[in-house]
């Protein structure tokens, strides 16, 4: 298994642990991650919430929260640490230099397209930028803009298929359509920025995402000419993730069936483990009075059936009847509570099985 490259900065492991919100991913597990030589990353989405001080507005409390996660989790490690911003953020632009000021390693950028995200480097400043795109389309328009605008290309690119948790940048009828699955939006990202890797000389990784779950799946999507891969649910069930014993256990009670995609207050479907929070927000049952937040520019609360941010919070907190848990397609697959350590482990061992058994048919 090769190391992986972003922006000369090197991942022993080529996996990146997915940020995610609110507070599932903070400077707890993206250390632990980064400790056994993946990329750790800490999701700055809700940490008004997570680092709520009474002097503070929630958008001033999200910067503050950013800088001490931030630093929480690089005096645990000596390894890499990203923050995920995702773009619809009210606050993104703040975000972004709250994250570049702190000296994070690499920020990931999606949820819409990071087009701009360049425009905020200062002078001396070693932090990665990595978008995170649906499509061979997005990430040739974000290479295109970067270069044209900045003279400078994206230090990997992530790519995110349908089967991730969370927000997803599909059209809801697009989701199930096999044309669109990573096995097939991968080659094609790979192809577009193969002219951008030829014309300037200069690597861009590109890192599958979504529905990645084992060692073998890192084998058959690399064979697919990916670097590396994201992984986000894997790592929920795990000790060091800073979500609640009772949002891990959704996980590991989950069946199939029970993860099914939602129609989100932001605009996007969305993956999620039902509960009877969702059953009652398809029943019409929750409406939101106001929105104090302002967290999310495409979020309207006049017709959403609840605040997202909200309801995201209660479930990290363990409010499961107040919220739910996002996940991706394969969440059901977690039995038992386990490590960072094992799990990289157990990606290996899965990675070397998947290639001895490749060669084996060559």
């Amino acid at each position: 298994m090769r190391e992986l490259n972003i922006g000369g900065l090197t991942a022993k492991f080529p996996v990146i642990q997915g940020g995610m919100g609110v507070g599932i991913s903070l400077s707890g597990l993206a250390s632990a991650v980064a400790n056994q030589g993946g990329v750790g990353v800490i999701s700055a989405a809700g940490l008004g919430f997570v680092h709520r001080n009474p002097a503070l507005s929630y958008l001033e409390a999200n910067i503050e929260g950013l800088k001490e996660e931030i630093r929480k989790a690089k005096e645990k490690t000596r390894g890499l640490i990203g923050v995920n911003i995702m773009v619809a953020m009210s606050n993104f632009a703040d975000l972004v230099r709250t994250a570049i000021s702190e000296k994070a390693d690499i920020i990931f950028a999606g949820a819409g397209l990071p087009m701009h995200l360049p425009d905020f480097l200062t002078p001396g400043s070693n932090t990665k930028l990595v978008p995170i795109v649906s499509s061979g389309r997005a990430a040739k328009l974000i290479c295109n803009k970067w270069t044209s605008g900045h003279n400078y290309l994206p230090d990997a690119i992530v790519v995110e298929g349908p089967k991730a948790g969370g927000h997803l940048g599909f059209k809801k009828e697009n989701i199930e359509d096999s044309h669109y699955s990573l096995e097939e939006i991968v080659p094609e990202v790979v192809k577009e920025v193969s002219y951008f890797e030829e014309k300037y000389g200069r690597e861009i990784p590109v890192i599958a995402a979504g529905g990645i779950y084992s060692g073998q799946d890192m084998f058959s999507i690399m064979q697919k000419g990916a670097k590396g891969v994201q992984l986000g649910t894997r790592f929920v069930t795990t000790e060091e993730c800073d979500a609640s014993i009772d949002f891990k256990m959704a996980y590991i009670n989950a069946t199939e069936k029970d993860i099914e995609i939602i129609q989100s207050p932001v605009g996007m479907p969305g993956r999620a483990i039902r509960n009877s929070f969702i059953d009652k927000v398809k029943e019409g049952l929750k409406i939101p009075v106001r929105c104090p937040f302002h967290c999310i520019r495409t979020c309207d609360v006049s017709s959403s059936p609840y605040c997202i941010i909200t309801a995201l919070y209660n479930a990290y907190k363990g409010k499961m009847e107040k919220g739910f848990a996002f996940a991706g397609s394969n969440a059901y697959l977690a039995t038992k509570i386990t490590t960072v350590k094992e799990i990289f482990s157990k990606l290996s061992e899965g990675f070397q099985s998947a290639m001895n058994g490749s060669a084996a048919k060559n």
